[in-house]
């Protein structure tokens, strides 16, 4: 019988699956598109119904309907077999809980808390009527799979050890804390709280994200508990605070279609907007953008994956101070990623789940109607708040000219120019000459952008080649008659000992995938191949960042040829991979 992948892959073709997610185009017997996975203005990514693989010449991202999903919704390998099983209508085995790798009883622990904080919240009438007063229906609470979190110090821990999950796994996904003082038992992490699931772009629940309630909890002893408004489950091996926005699964598919997405703060604001209709929502909340500290690094995996269901983002924070800072960092970074930026402008004091509230769907449809582009909502701020005309173009400098500049395309940055120079009167000339200044000002800034962006997709890509060669020399490793030469395999990727955690994850995935597989040496050449083309562009990368910052006449001549020499080593793997096909 065939395995799971082989059934997936024979009713599912690779055209239905990339043209689900981006526009096509004929090309022969080929299709073409613009490549979801770096920035291009004309396409470079094709995709063969007839080998069922696709391959982008411009970044050297390729492979089958798991890689691309794997790589577009930023799950692991399982999260795509899932996806895919679902809609293709196969059935996934049953496994083994005693052949559970340590990911795989992560999922399980966390899955079996969200049903446990779902159980609390039905057994809670005041949290129900709390939430209900905040406008949610019965309907929506369920959807989202709202819980609750007893104010007890150890109700949760002491149901999960009763389902022999261990102590090390329950603290591992992030739910309970080993007291300080050795010999006390460990703790409940979310105490006297409502629950909000952070579940992957797959569905499973991956993290928690808790608001206090009552507002003044006590524990089972009476004792008052101090604890901050909001409380978010820290990075486990399974949650990455910068990988995941809330409710980027129930969102993802209506991004795609309206072709825009709404990025908004709270939990509240994004269940009451999908209650509203507008399912393209997705919130910071519990994720990276809500920390107080920010990386770009952040920033851009978090928007990457938006972007690639749509270029279009409307922001939509709380109309005060943090709010507002909020929107600049997360709008600048996207205007620098190519996205159209927006921003729907809140009224003082209220947030999207309040306006929707009092005042229904209308009123939160026409915010998001009337939404501006961030560079003519910070300039009209602006012009609205100064009385004095040299200070408004001291501020259009150090406040609009550098969202100016963060945009890629130098006609819309002329076309930002004009309508700066027609709102405040003051001539574009001199605005030019600004922006000159600006450019220089921040020209690291862009650089740090784009190199952040350029290692995070180069990482992206190397690991996961990375990881599909060790989990096939992982698996021939334990064979009586190996198919493969996983000695050459270890030598050549290196970096067993980073994976050695995931190596029962990564066997899972080479026994499910290659069981029938007739190409299993065929694969492992090539992607041995790509990983050497990998790691020559990480050499490049580090070559020319030396270059760019060398002053030295002589030196530059030595890098220049270095690069030439790498170029002409890489060039030589893809024509000697193009020779093998």
């Amino acid at each position: 019988m065939n395995s799971p992948v082989q059934q997936i892959k024979e009713r599912l073709s690779i055209e239905e699956i990339v043209s689900s997610y981006i526009k096509l185009e004929k090309a022969g017997a080929n299709l073409k598109a613009k490549c979801p996975f770096h920035n291009e203005k004309t396409p470079s990514f094709f995709i063969s119904p007839v080998r069922n693989s696709y391959y982008c010449f411009g970044c050297g991202a390729s492979g089958d309907i798991f890689t691309f999903v794997e790589e577009f919704e930023g799950l692991d390998f399982k999260g795509a077999l899932k996806l895919l099983a679902d809609r293709a209508g196969v059935q996934l085995p049953h496994f083994n809980p005693k052949e559970e790798s340590e990911r795989e009883k992560l999922y399980r622990v966390v899955e079996e808390a969200t049903r446990f904080f779902e159980k609390n919240l039905e057994g809670n009438q005041p949290a129900l009527d709390y939430l209900r007063a905040r406008g949610l229906e019965d309907k929506t609470i369920q959807n989202f799979r709202i819980g609750y979190a007893w104010p007890d110090w150890r109700r949760l821990y002491e149901y999960l050890k009763s389902k022999n999950f261990s102590d090390a796994e329950i603290e591992k996904a992030g739910l309970a804390k080993r007291p300080e003082e050795a010999g006390k038992a460990m703790y409940d992490r979310f105490r006297g709280r409502i629950i909000f699931p952070i579940a992957d772009s797959s569905g499973r629940v991956i993290a928690f994200s808790g608001r206090i309630f009552p507002d003044d909890p006590s524990t089972g002893s009476g004792q008052a508990i101090s604890q901050a408004k909001y409380l978010n489950s820290p990075e486990t091996p399974i949650f990455s605070k910068n990988a995941v926005l809330f409710g980027i699964d129930k969102a993802k598919d209506s991004i795609r279609r309206n072709n825009f997405s709404i990025l908004v703060e709270g939990q509240m604001d994004l269940i009451l907007s999908h209650q509203a209709g507008y399912r393209n929502t997705v919130a910071t909340s519990g994720t990276a953008l809500s920390d107080s500290t920010f990386s770009k690094e952040n920033v851009i995996s978090n928007l990457g994956l938006v972007r690639r269901l749509s270029p279009n983002i409307v922001l939509s924070f709380d109309a005060d101070s943090a709010g507002e800072n909020a929107t600049l960092r997360a709008g600048k970074i996207a205007l620098a990623l190519g996205m159209d930026v927006k921003v729907a402008e809140m009224p003082e004091g209220i947030d999207p789940a309040d306006l929707i509230r009092q005042n229904g769907l209308s009123a939160w449809k026409e915010i998001i109607k009337n939404s501006k582009h961030i560079i003519e909502f910070i300039l009209g701020k602006i012009l609205k708040n100064s009385s004095d005309a040299r200070q408004a173009g001291k501020e259009i400098k150090s406040k609009v000219l550098p969202f100016v500049n963060a945009v890629p395309s130098s006609i819309e940055k002329n076309y930002f120019i004009k309508k700066i120079s027609d709102l405040s009167g003051i001539a574009e000339k001199a605005l030019e000459e600004d922006l000159r200044v600006v450019e220089k000002e921040f020209k690291n800034e862009g650089e740090e952008i784009k190199e952040a962006e350029d290692s995070l997709q180069a990482l992206g890509k190397k690991d996961y080649i990375e990881r599909r060669l060790l989990g096939i020399a992982f698996w021939q490793e334990i064979q009586e008659k190996p198919v493969v030469d996983f000695k050459q395999i270890f030598e050549k990727v290196g970096n067993r000992e980073k994976y050695e955690n995931a190596k029962e994850d990564l066997i899972f995935q080479a026994e499910i995938f290659y069981a029938n597989e007739k190409d299993l040496q065929k694969d492992t050449v090539e992607m041995l191949s790509r990983l050497a083309e990998e790691k020559i562009n990480e050499q490049l990368a580090e070559k020319m960042r030396r270059l760019h910052l060398n002053k030295d006449k002589d030196l530059e001549m030595f890098f220049i040829k270095e690069i030439n020499d790498l170029n002409k080593e890489k060039e030589k793997i893809k024509n000697d991979r193009l020779k093998d096909k």
